[in-house]
Order: C-alpha cells, then sequence, then structure tokens
C-alpha cells in the first residue's frame, strides 16, 4: 500500500519496512503498532499496523478505538487462525466495517475458495466482499486502497468552537526529544508552539514538534480532526505521558474516554544478575512501560536474588519478548523467575493486614487479598478460600488432532465446551481451563501434538474456587520461601517429587545429610535426600596404634552431629535458577 500510493520512493522501500525491531524481524512478528498517513486518489488515508498475537490484544484494542474500519488480513494457505477470531470479535465490538481480504494467494498451497468460504460462515458477507490479494507481487492492493475508500465511513470531526482534544493512543521515550505522545485528533487542531495540557496526569507543557508517520516522522505546522499523528512533549518524566490520555488545548476540557488498563494475566520476577544494577534495570522498567502499556511492575524482595520487581504480562510471549528488549534496548542482565498467575485468597480473619501485607488487600472486599508470589501466601490456617483466574480457550486444529488436544486439556484440569468445524478438515474447539495450567509449557505441548498445526486464543473468564495448596520446599526442616510454588491438590506429589529430585542434582553435598522435603503445610508430601560427603581425617597418619585413627573418628563423628543442628543450606544462585527451569 506504501508502494502503490508513492508514500516512500522505490529506492527507500525494505523488506519489512514496518517492522522497526531487530526482534521483530528475527521472529517475523509484529510487536509494536506502527501508524502511517498516505494519500490515494487525493484522499488522505491514516492507518494503523497492528500486531496478530493474543498476548498483544492490548495494542489491537487500542488502535481499533482510534479506527473507523479494519482490514481483516487471513493467509489463503493456512485459513483462519485462533488469534484471528480473537482480533475480530474485538473489531466488532468496536462496531467497525470490517474488509475481509485473503493474502499470499500466489502459494501453490494457497486454497482461496475453501478459505473464502471460512470467511464468509465466519462474517456472513458475499464472496464478492472477499478481496484476494499477493502482497509480494502486489496483485490486487489497489482494490484493496479503494475497498477503503468505498466502505470504509470518514472520521466523526466534530464541529465545534470549544478546544481542541486529542487521544494518546501509544507513546515512546526519545533519547533526545523526551516523550513523544502517538495520537488521533478527535476536536480541533494541535500546533507546533502552541501550550497544551494532559488532563489525566494534571501536566502541561508546550509543542515542540508535531507531525504525521509516513512511516517515518514528518514534522507538519499542525495536526487536525480526524487525523493521527505525534507530538513532541520534551517531557524526561516518563509518568508525565499515559497511554489512554487527552491531551487539550484548554485545562478544563473534558477528557475522552480512554483505554481500560490492561489485566496482567502472567507475573514473574525480574531481578538484575548484579546488585548494583537495580537503578538500571528500574528506570528501564520505566521507560518500556511508556512504550508499552500492558507492562505492570512494583518492587519485590526476594531472599535469593535480592532486589527486583514483579511483573505482570499478558501472556508468555508477552514476558519473553519484554526480557529481549531489555537486554537489548537497555542493556540489562536478567534473572527471571518462574510465571505464576494471579490467585484471590480470601481470609477467615477478622483483621486481614495482620497476616498479609496491606498492599495486598482488595479495595471492594476487605476480606479477601490479591497474591501473586506464593511467598506471600499466609498459613493455610487463615485461609478460607483460594480463588484461581479460569479462561476460555479457543483452540483452532485439524481434524486428525482433536482427540489428542481435548485429552491434553483435560489432563490439564479444562472444561469441553464445544466443538465446531470450519471446514471438512479443520475443527474449533472451546473449553474453560485454568489459566495457570497454559502458563508454563501448554503452548509447546499443543504444537508438538499437532506438527505445529494448531493456534490458540484465550479470554479471561473471572475467578473460581479450586482445592489449590501452597507447595513448600523444606531443606534441613527449614522452608525455602523463594522455591515455594502454588499448585492443585492433584498435582501437589508430581510436582513437589520434580523439584526434589531437580534440587538433589544441584545442591552441594556437605559433610552432613540434607534432606529435601516437598510439603503442603505439615504433611510431606516428596521427599529426596542428599548423602553426606566423608572428609578423610585419618589420611595424614602413616601408621602407629588403631586408637589414635579412633580417637580422631570418633571427634569427626561428634562434629558432623553439631554440625547437622547448627548447619544451614544456602542455595546459590544456580541452583536457585536449576529449580525454576524444570521442565
Amino acid at each position: 500500500m506504501i508502494e502503490c500510493t508513492g508514500t516512500l520512493e522505490k529506492r527507500e522501500m525494505k523488506e519489512q519496512l514496518l517492522d522497526m525491531m531487530d526482534l521483530e524481524r528475527e521472529r517475523g512478528i509484529t510487536i509494536k503498532l506502527q501508524p502511517v498517513r498516505m494519500n490515494y486518489k487525493g484522499i488522505q488515508m491514516n492507518l494503523i499496523d497492528t500486531p496478530g498475537h493474543t498476548d498483544f490484544r492490548y495494542e489491537v484494542s487500542r488502535s481499533l478505538a482510534a479506527c473507523e474500519g479494519a482490514i481483516l488480513l487471513v493467509d489463503a494457505s493456512q485459513g483462519i487462525q485462533a488469534q484471528t477470531l480473537a482480533v475480530l470479535y474485538m473489531a466488532m465490538e468496536h462496531d467497525l466495517k470490517i474488509i475481509p481480504v485473503l493474502n499470499k494467494i500466489d502459494l501453490p498451497a494457497a486454497d482461496p475458495d475453501r478459505v473464502s468460504e471460512e470467511v464468509m460462515k465466519l462474517l456472513g458477507c458475499e464472496k464478492s466482499d472477499i478481496l484476494l490479494i499477493s502482497a509480494k507481487e502486489g496483485r490486487g492492493v489497489k482494490e484493496v486502497l479503494d475497498a477503503v475508500l468505498e466502505r470504509v465511513p470518514q472520521p466523526k470531526i466534530i464541529d465545534t468552537t470549544g478546544p481542541s482534544r486529542a487521544l494518546i493512543f501509544d507513546a515512546i521515550m526519545d533519547t533526545y526529544r523526551g516523550a513523544v505522545a502517538y495520537v488521533r485528533v478527535i476536536e480541533g487542531s494541535i500546533k507546533k508552539g502552541q501550550k497544551v495540557f494532559l488532563l489525566g496526569t494534571k501536566s502541561q507543557f508546550e509543542v515542540q514538534d508535531v507531525g504525521f508517520f509516513s512511516p517515518k516522522y514528518v514534522s507538519n505546522e499542525s495536526i487536525s480532526a480526524g487525523e493521527i499523528g505525534y507530538i513532541v512533549t520534551g517531557a524526561k518524566d516518563v509518568a508525565m505521558v499515559r497511554t489512554g490520555d487527552t491531551v487539550a488545548t484548554a485545562e478544563n476540557a473534558e477528557q475522552l474516554p480512554g483505554y481500560k488498563d490492561a489485566q496482567p494475566m502472567v507475573f514473574a520476577g525480574l531481578y538484575p544478575s548484579e546488585a548494583d544494577s537495580y537503578p538500571d534495570l528500574r528506570d528501564a522498567l520505566e521507560k518500556l512501560s511508556l512504550n508499552d502499556a500492558a507492562l505492570h511492575f512494583e518492587h519485590e524482595q526476594n531472599a535469593a536474588l535480592g532486589n527486583g520487581f514483579r511483573c505482570g504480562f499478558l501472556g508468555l510471549l508477552h514476558l519473553d519478548i519484554i526480557q529481549e528488549r531489555l537486554e537489548r534496548e537497555y542493556d540489562c542482565d536478567l534473572i527471571v523467575t518462574a510465571p505464576s498467575v494471579l490467585y484471590e485468597v480470601k481470609l477467615g480473619v477478622s483483621n486481614p493486614a495482620e497476616v498479609v501485607r496491606a498492599s495486598l488487600i482488595k479495595n471492594d472486599e476487605p476480606d479477601t487479598a490479591n497474591i501473586s508470589n506464593p511467598s506471600d501466601f499466609p498459613d493455610p490456617a487463615y485461609i478460607k478460600e483460594i480463588r484461581e483466574p479460569w479462561v476460555k480457550l479457543e483452540l483452532v486444529c485439524r481434524k486428525a488432532d482433536i482427540g489428542p488436544i481435548m485429552q491434553l486439556v483435560q489432563d490439564r484440569r479444562g472444561v469441553y465446551l464445544s466443538l465446531e468445524y470450519l471446514d471438512a478438515d479443520r475443527g474449533l474447539l472451546h473449553f474453560e481451563v485454568p489459566l495457570q495450567s497454559i502458563v508454563m509449557d501448554f503452548f509447546d505441548h499443543l504444537k508438538s501434538l499437532s506438527s505445529g498445526y494448531a493456534s490458540m486464543s484465550y479470554e479471561p473468564i473471572g475467578y473460581r474456587a479450586g482445592d489449590l495448596v501452597k507447595l513448600q520446599i523444606l531443606l534441613l526442616g527449614d522452608p525455602a520461601d523463594a522455591l515455594s510454588t502454588i499448585v492443585h491438590r492433584s498435582e501437589a506429589q508430581t510436582v513437589g517429587a520434580a523439584i526434589c529430585k531437580k534440587l538433589k542434582e544441584v545442591i552441594p553435598k556437605a559433610q552432613f545429610q540434607i534432606p529435601i522435603q516437598a510439603a503442603i503445610g505439615a504433611k510431606v508430601v516428596a521427599r529426596e535426600t542428599v548423602s553426606a560427603m566423608r572428609k578423610d581425617v585419618t589420611g595424614y597418619l602413616y601408621g602407629g596404634d588403631i586408637s589414635r585413627k579412633k580417637k580422631l573418628l570418633e571427634k569427626q563423628k561428634k562434629g558432623k552431629k553439631r554440625m547437622k543442628q547448627m548447619g544451614k543450606v544456602t542455595l546459590n544462585q544456580e541452583s536457585f535458577l536449576a529449580v525454576l527451569k524444570r521442565s
């Protein structure tokens, strides 16, 4: 489209033009939304390229809220994927005009007729509404541009003499220019040098520069209602500019309906490998959270790893990408703990602040705490009920893989809902499943079972009470809080045995036996023992009376007994990480 409209010169065009990050190009996925303005047949078009993966759905929802229509791109060889459905439902909720387009029709495996049937069944549209293109060869792209002009309504421009207002749908921190806000102007216009107000954060600044994306920054005198562009704020404080906030030319202007805060689904601890690097990691997370509004973080102290942050993510891929970006863009050397989810713990005490930190207690339920870190869980005697998050899981797979996949989900405590066929050879499965069961290695197993063909997406459906327990790891009878985990009672013995076995391999031997136990409260469910290392105390003797040997061995025996009473097992970092990386 950029090439057809002459937005960039032919010589400036390159592969994966809008995937600006190296990470996007390496993995072949879109991570960040990318706005572009182009002119076609004398009409200005503002478009946003969005990610497709379910873990970046917050990026997609923000883009959809700034638009009037959406081009639904479907692979003509693979057909509809689970992620396609998730994004389509979102677009329908925003009441956008949808233009279905089948891409990659030049591939030998392409089957436009079969995939068109799937799209017609899904959207209830006519076959003539579906456009066939090959983006690689440029076939049919002009028809898509024509369809955008014909089918998508023009932006609703509110004619008002009141203050100008714009919605921030994304932002980045520029090293030289400070915070740069990406905005959709709703009313009036915003000009260079103008004084504007951020209504949400109650701050103000003078606009240093405005312009639009083509797709690189193109400076302009102003941006007007209906347009998408950028505003250079010059703010060095990352807390000033927030996604979903309103930029207005008057302090008393009414705030635009912004975005719902993204609810993190998966939690993990991020720690610097060197304690001195903690301030650098904090700065990096603050800057990255400006660019990725779905990232949440707060300070956390861990006995084994020191100071770090408890971070909330939308999924495992989101966690993986954030880790990569911190390491590449901000040169952070990180340790990441095992992912967990957020539990609601109902407490049976009159003053919950006595057993959990006050910051964890829910505002609307004073007897309930939100806990994502197993080390924060109170004693089982104080717990009335534990509720865990459940999700609605959608899987698209081949007909031959339906049986093994149903077995996989049911092994993870999933509840089967329904099965519908997209065509003769592909099915769409619906399940309800606990989020904890699918955050670790579910996706890998799914891909293995289906030879890489299956795809999945999920959305939260709320919390449900479950028979969940805190599995503690005891070393020499003392709990190692950093290794505790929350599991379903039915899985406690299996998980406990796996952790104990792994710890036995990585804990260095001492001169006394080290019992490793997995326990639920006072009940031990699994045990391994690291045998004692015998130091040769008689090696230097070269003969003489046997009583000299016996005396030394007796002394060693007493020393070992005293050592066992007073000894402590300190988990080194390698041991801790080896357990977190258990399969």
